[in-house]
């Protein structure tokens, strides 16, 4: 695993329920997700240690309801890597999470990865709107 895998991972319990508890469900095709602007400063003033203030975070939950272990497993390989595949399209330092269906074990993985791509996208988009940035260029399917 390289030093670029490590940071793109939501990893602490507490991060996910920061995500959850401070953002909506957002539907798509194949998954919901959640996601909120990570905060640079914590509650205090003081700048909060290891936030990389460039880089997104993703998560993932493949809960047991999902089947089981051989299944979810295969659900997070493929997930991570369609993940990995579409990271630079987001630019801000937004933490989110990804929770997927159970179609997405047989899904081609062009689909997935398309489905990611237009959820990323999506985020994207909306931080540029809470940041209040200049759009970038329309998105090409």
């Amino acid at each position: 695993m390289t030093s670029r895998a490590i940071t793109f991972r939501l990893r602490k319990h507490a991060d996910y329920q920061r995500v959850y508890k401070a953002s909506r469900k957002q539907f798509a095709k194949q998954m919901t997700y959640f996601f909120i602007l990570r905060p640079q400063f914590g509650p205090d003033g003081t700048p909060l240690r290891d936030v990389d203030a460039t880089s997104p975070r993703i998560g993932l939950t493949v809960g047991k309801v999902m089947g089981k272990a051989v299944d979810r497993n295969r659900i997070k390989r493929r997930m991570r890597e369609a993940v990995r595949n579409n990271l630079a399209t987001l630019k801000a330092p937004v933490d989110v999470v990804l929770h997927p269906r159970r179609s997405v074990i047989d899904l081609e993985f062009a689909t997935l990865e398309r489905e990611v791509a237009n959820v990323f996208h999506a985020i994207q988009t909306a931080t540029e709107k809470q940041l209040n940035l200049p759009p970038r260029s329309p998105r090409v399917s």
